[in-house]
């Protein structure tokens, strides 16, 4: 009988790292439906086009009022760099059209965005660092290389379509990093805090991958 129960240790790991994901997508809320595949080359493998924006976090949406809002970048020396909404809104702005796609599936082609580029907020920051955490107002965290912050690879945005950013969707706003799956992208921003070495934060701890660049699927670890 015990015989019988007994695993390898890459069987267990293969059991836990299902058994993992099953338990992030139950955190997900409504928005994910399966899709067939797709012939369209504008989608990265595993995608499927949706008109809507299905609204998918980790926990409830945190009431933020712009009057306290505020945006801070920490560097390795403790400097720590930060905007209030008002001084945001008079920074350089940008408009700018990209698809997303999130790690669920989905992709939202043509969406349209304002807000401020990374680039304008790092000419004031010294750092040696190449890595950052992402945090966010509620507690969430994800990890994305400087190098995918600038280069007008990355804004904080706060209007959607023409539109104020809603709350369900990280109004009053949200880090916007199109390029990888929608995660990076973290909803109801506070700041980015600079690393030395690349660190999990919230999903990537719980079994996505670290960097997550939809054309080549890295959807977990």
């Amino acid at each position: 009988m015990e015989h019988g129960l007994r695993l390898r240790a890459s069987e267990w790991r293969g059991i836990l790292l299902q058994t993992s994901k099953r338990a992030i997508m139950g955190i997900i809320s409504s928005g994910f439906r399966g899709r067939g595949h797709s012939d369209n080359p504008a989608l990265p493998p595993g995608q499927y086009e949706t008109d809507g924006f299905p609204v998918l976090s980790a926990g409830p949406a945190p009431d933020v009022h712009t009057a306290e809002w505020e945006f801070f970048i920490q560097t390795e020396t403790g400097a720590r760099h930060s905007w209030s909404w008002d001084e945001m809104m008079a920074l350089p702005q940008d408009e700018v059209t990209r698809d997303i796609h999130c790690v669920t599936s989905w992709s939202k082609f043509g969406t349209t965005w304002r807000g401020v580029s990374l680039d304008t907020l790092f000419e004031s920051v010294e750092t040696t660092f190449d890595f950052t955490m992402a945090h966010s107002y509620g507690g969430y965290t994800t990890n994305v290389p400087l190098e995918d912050l600038l280069d007008g690879k990355a804004w904080v945005a706060w209007e959607f379509d023409g539109e104020p950013l809603e709350r369900a969707h990280g109004g009053p706003a949200r880090l916007l990093v199109p390029h990888l799956y929608f995660w990076k992208s973290a909803k109801w921003v506070r700041g980015l805090q600079m690393l030395q070495y690349d660190e999990p934060g919230f999903w990537e701890s719980n079994g996505y991958h670290m960097y997550g660049d939809p054309w080549r699927e890295e959807r977990y670890s």
